[in-house]
């Protein structure tokens, strides 16, 4: 890969029907890419309303044609698939529709080119509210969105991801079946490269990318649909069996304006992780098998306790958590 292909980008996304408030925030979102840099390729992936008539009067790149579930659904692998077979470049962003990217998204793509010819880069995305089009025009443009944004001060947690880029062939047929729009591949395509060793980097401290508030009524159940309906079971179901659960915390490198550097926080952020969850698992183990001894001792119901009782069962409790924890920590030592 030569120093100019390791820095040129081709974006891809999967947009929903171009409708009203949607349509808003995504033409946004692409103009965003555009302003990049003049190299910079956008494919959008899929048929939904809209989409033909957006690429041709912008300019950028269609696929069409995707697998889809009988709902419509598109599924995350024929979309890498096909995006990778279109894109021109050798490095792909995998972004959602409604992500708005400044300057220091594309300076940050020129910093992790450097790292080698397999890494992934991701980050947490900030929320603010837009209602009207961005005016590109302006040259302060995105100094007064990063303003908007920052004061609005919602970053969401390390497991919200909403943006990936990698270099081909990383998930080339590797993939499984994950519905896109639906909870739980992002958190895959974190632990899949983790579990191969390649480089992971959290771009959060070093890239403001502005998602653009939006409501669900593009799902027919509406918000309550698209985290807990039957196709976001399916994604679950998918991520127990096929891989596991990663989040920015799992990241092996992070970067921010002074650089790259190693993320040594990483494994007590996990063993923390696993150590909770552990800990929760034995906790309620031995409050079932517990269950009898604290009927005995008439703990289950405080108000049916004296003074003296509450503080027994209190004691007692503090008993059963303390072994918890030494159980919990010598299973993780």
């Amino acid at each position: 890969m030569t120093a100019r292909e390791s820095r040129m980008l081709t974006i891809f996304s999967t947009p929903k029907p171009f409708a009203g408030h949607i349509d808003l925030i995504q033409r946004n979102a692409i103009r965003s890419w555009q302003r990049l840099h003049s190299d910079v390729e956008v494919i959008l992936v899929g048929d939904d309303e809209g989409t033909a008539e957006v690429c041709k009067e912008l300019g950028i790149q269609h696929i069409k044609d995707v697998r889809r579930n009988i709902r419509g659904t598109k599924y995350l692998n024929s979309v890498y698939y096909h995006a990778e077979e279109r894109a021109r470049h050798k490095i792909l962003c995998h972004v959602n529709c409604d992500i708005v990217l400044m300057s220091d998204f594309w300076r940050a793509v020129q910093k992790i080119s450097e790292i080698g010819n397999r890494f992934l880069m991701a980050g947490r995305r900030w929320d603010v509210d837009i209602d009207r089009p961005l005016n590109f025009e302006r040259p302060a443009w995105e100094a007064e969105l990063r303003r908007l944004v920052l004061e609005a001060n919602r970053q969401r947690p390390p497991q919200w991801i909403d943006y990936f880029v990698f270099p081909k062939g990383l998930y080339s047929r590797r993939l499984p079946d994950f519905f896109i729009g639906r909870p739980g591949w992002d958190n895959w395509l974190l632990w899949y490269p983790l579990s191969m060793r390649v480089p992971v980097v959290d771009a959060s401290r070093a890239v403001v990318a502005v998602h653009q508030n939006h409501d669900y009524s593009y799902h027919p159940d509406g918000e309550k649909g698209v985290w807990y309906g039957d196709e976001a079971q399916h994604n679950y179901a998918v991520l127990r069996t096929k891989g596991k659960h990663e989040t920015l915390e799992s990241a092996s490198h992070i970067m921010s304006d002074c650089g790259l550097r190693k993320n040594h926080w990483r494994g007590i952020t996990k063993g923390r992780r696993q150590f909770v969850a552990l800990f929760y698992s034995l906790w309620f183990t031995v409050l079932n098998r517990t269950r009898p001894l604290r009927r005995a001792l008439e703990l289950r119901s405080g108000k049916s306790l004296g003074r003296s009782r509450r503080v027994r069962g209190g004691l007692v409790l503090l008993v059963i958590a303390a072994i918890l924890l030494w159980w919990a920590w010598s299973a993780l030592t």
